[in-house]
């Protein structure tokens, strides 16, 4: 063990890390869509290892969502098309204040069918007293032919701009990789003022029942996740790490320490864990944090500083 190596028990010192000025006692972070409908669960996920949560995705108005089935397990994953189903951010207030009885940073998701939109949820969850934003850019734009603001220059960069200058709180862009140059997408938002990215969401994908003959999803087309997903989303960190000075936080696939540590190496600070809930339990986020401390130990790590990048040459 190398001299000055800290004590077993100092955990946090090991695994502490900052994404854009939120401290994080760990790198494991609940991911958006998974247990934050309601404060309740985000609360719990907190006091069961989470560094930080992230909310389900709101908008300006309720929705229902797509009819079901809206999630179906796949091998190496997971389909959904959940359709942005949420209570609206006017009744959200009473779940944050929840959520924050965590005692870790909650993280409000936000998305919206305009510019406009997007400026007033994100006024509204920064009154509701969100640590940050995350902009759920995977979704279209009704005032320009249904472009989605996150396959295009442009629209991200004028929706980024627009909720930067609306708000005093940080602003995270969720970005996907459903796009020709997701380098030039974060570059976008690295230009607008974005504080992170979060690198990828779902990925475009569907099943179909060979015997019915039709789609499985209620929506026929949805959303891939889960450890399929994961070489993706890994390339996807390190090429922006790389060509841009964004802080990144990896999504995709994440369900045990060496998944973590592959995205903590590629260059992001922190990591989210979504469908791996599901395979692991509500106790992934310790589990995890535990098994990174482990790698850290077995080879030389003293701070996760160390690791942050270490593949990036």
């Amino acid at each position: 063990m190398p001299a000055g190596y800290p004590h077993q028990n100092s955990v946090v010192f090991m695994l502490e890390t900052d994404i854009c000025g939120l401290r994080l006692e760990n790198p494991t972070i609940l991911a958006s869509g998974i247990l934050g409908n309601v404060g309740s669960s985000l609360r719990r996920v907190a006091r069961a290892g989470a560094g930080a949560v992230v909310t389900k995705s709101i908008g300006k108005q309720a929705r229902e969502g797509y009819k079901n089935p809206t999630v179906i397990k796949i091998e190496q994953g997971y389909l959904n098309a959940i359709g942005l189903a949420n209570p609206g951010v006017d009744d959200f207030g009473e779940e944050i204040k929840t959520a924050k009885e965590g005692g870790v940073p909650v993280i409000g998701s936000i998305f919206g069918f305009s510019v406009r939109e997007f400026v007033s949820v994100a006024g509204k969850m920064e009154d509701h007293g969100v640590d940050a934003l995350e902009l759920n850019l995977s979704c279209p734009n009704v005032g320009k032919a249904g472009a989605f603001f996150s396959t295009t220059e442009e629209l991200t960069y004028e929706v980024v701009k627009a909720v930067k200058d609306s708000v005093s709180i940080p602003v995270i862009a969720k970005l996907t990789a459903n796009t020709g140059d997701i380098v030039a997408i974060a570059k976008a938002c690295e230009r607008a003022g974005c504080d992170a990215v979060t690198a990828i969401n779902t990925l475009k994908a569907m099943k179909i029942d060979i015997v019915a003959g039709m789609p499985v999803l209620g929506n026929k087309i949805g959303g891939l996740s889960g450890p399929c997903i994961k070489p993706v989303a890994v390339a996807s960190v390190y090429e922006i790490v790389k060509e841009t000075g964004l802080p990144v936080i990896g999504c995709g696939g994440v369900t045990t320490g060496e998944d973590a540590v592959e995205f903590l190496m590629a260059g992001a600070r922190a990591v989210q864990i979504g469908v791996g809930v599901a395979d692991r339990g509500i106790g992934i986020f310790r589990k995890v944090a535990g098994e990174i401390e482990e790698f850290m130990k077995d080879h030389g790590y003293r701070s996760l500083e160390e690791l942050i990048g270490a593949a990036q040459g």
